[in-house]
């Protein structure tokens, strides 16, 4: 049988919207570099608690997500007070290391940054990776824990 963390296509996008304040710029009036990683990580974590597998269920079971690598590509500006919206879709999971691209679009339709990340589920007892369990897989996929039709 097929390991189902493998099977391409069975991610759902999820979207994440965001409006940019004043905290988030940096001295040229548009948004820090660090303020990209901090938003694409909140869209992270509001996406996998909304799918059951919070904060709260990473300390229960004592597993939970780490970045391995982040690559980053600052395409168009974003300023003050721009409404973007974050989309996140896992894109492959093989063996114990997933990717994951997420798209910062504004609302113009054009793409600010595209990121990929990889990462991994971190066994907080053992502190190493291990491979994903159902339940994250299901996380992953989407509301219902279910792959797309």
């Amino acid at each position: 049988m097929d390991d189902p963390a493998q099977d391409e296509g069975s991610f759902r996008e999820f979207e994440y919207p965001v409006l940019i304040h004043e905290r988030h710029l940096d001295t040229f009036g548009h948004m820090n570099n660090a303020a990209y990683m901090e938003i694409f990580e909140e869209a992270r974590w509001h996406w996998i608690t909304q799918n059951g597998f919070g904060l709260e269920e990473i300390r229960r079971r004592q597993l939970g997500p780490v970045v391995l690598e982040a690559q980053l590509r600052f395409l168009r500006e974003v300023r003050n007070r721009d409404k973007i919206v974050v989309k996140s879709r896992c894109l492959e999971y093989r063996g114990k290391i997933a990717s994951m691209e997420q798209a910062m679009i504004r609302e113009d339709g054009l793409v600010a940054c595209r990121a990929e990340f990889k990462f991994g589920l971190f066994d907080l007892k053992a502190r190493k990776l291990v491979k994903p369990t159902p339940e994250w897989i299901a996380a992953l996929r989407g509301p219902d824990g279910s792959r797309p039709a």
